[in-house]
């Protein structure tokens, strides 16, 4: 069961909205299920959840595991409220298909038990499949200088130059040996990859795909050992990491900056934590910065509020859901 954060502290009124992890953590652990829970925990939602065009009439979408110990015996994807897929337990990512171009659409994903009965819904994910192009059989290029690095024992991180195509890459897709893990929008040409296996040798390649949902030849084979151990990788956490007290009419706020880390995605939510405990967690949703980020809470009031001394640190929610490395540890005082 996860550890229940505490109140967070009262945030000033900044770009990204403070959300509680209470409900979130409680959930997690099966406390708020409607039900009896004498059969065991409940499901909880499905984590990370995230659909990238892969074509004009296609989305690829992919999700991490629930947090809950509860037995996930399959998934189902949601269109709106119309379900189009039931996977097994060992699928988190699928091809949606038939799909009408330059169109929005709202995906989730639940997770189902032994019984059939499906659990909570995950976080909505908008995607905007793009226009259709006329007669295109033209594949994109292959891509080329493909090249990575095993970031400590559970992620990589791979880039590749950008492919071409007379109408233009809609995305990258990344494949492990022969399937597809992992796909980034075609204005990316890197991708952070986590949930590797700590001591394992790993093959990458990558192929580009347009709008016509033409596939590219694959680019050359990377092959990367993950390093033995627990290291979660440097490159997921957050970089220039900086914090600082403020006094604004009598109150003493801690202001953080820091740059996102480069996953080839959008960087949803952090989590803050003060003196060891997590504070607070900061969504963003679609607004996510992908480079510099700002945001301040209020640490009390009064002289002597401002010059306590405090500990700082926060990590990345990566785009599969996961949560990165922490940040180097700030400390701060009003009297620095």
């Amino acid at each position: 069961m996860r550890r229940v954060p505490p109140r967070p502290l009262l945030p000033q009124a900044a770009r990204a909205t403070a959300l509680l992890t209470v409900l979130s953590a409680l959930s997690g652990c099966g406390l708020l299920s409607s039900g009896d829970d004498t059969g065991g925990p409940a499901l909880s939602e499905p984590l990370g959840v995230t659909a990238q065009a892969g074509s004009a009439t296609t989305v690829h979408v992919m999700w991490n595991r629930p947090a809950s110990t509860a037995g996930v015996e399959g998934y189902e994807v949601y269109r709106g409220k119309v379900r189009v897929k039931q996977l097994s337990a060992t699928q988190q990512m699928t091809d949606v298909t038939g799909l009408r171009p330059r169109t929005q659409y709202v995906f989730t994903v639940r997770a189902r038990d032994k019984d059939g009965d499906p659990g909570p819904a995950s976080r909505r994910v908008t995607v905007t499949t793009p226009a259709a192009v006329a007669a295109d059989r033209s594949a994109p290029s292959r891509p080329t200088g493909l090249r990575g690095k095993a970031d400590g024992a559970r992620s990589v991180s791979l880039s590749w130059r950008k492919a071409d195509d007379d109408k233009g890459v809609v995305s990258y897709d990344v494949y492990q040996g022969t399937t597809k893990i992992h796909s980034v929008p075609g204005t990316e040409t890197e991708a952070l990859l986590t949930g590797m296996r700590p001591g394992t040798a790993y093959s990458f390649s990558v192929r580009a795909r347009d709008a016509a949902d033409n596939a590219s030849p694959a680019s050359e084979t990377l092959r990367l050992t993950t390093a033995r151990g627990e290291d979660e990788g440097a490159d997921t956490a957050p970089a220039d990491f900086r914090a600082a007290v403020r006094r604004s009419d009598g109150a003493a706020y801690i202001d953080l900056t820091w740059t996102a880390p480069r996953t080839g995605g959008d960087v949803p939510a952090y989590q803050v934590y003060l003196d060891g405990k997590q504070a607070t967690t900061v969504v963003w949703g679609d607004s996510a910065p992908k480079g510099a980020a700002k945001y301040s809470f209020y640490i009390g009031n009064g002289e002597e509020a401002a010059g306590a001394r405090h500990r700082v640190k926060l990590r990345a929610q990566l785009p599969d859901g996961t949560w990165g490395a922490f940040s180097p540890e700030r400390t701060v005082t009003g009297r620095q």
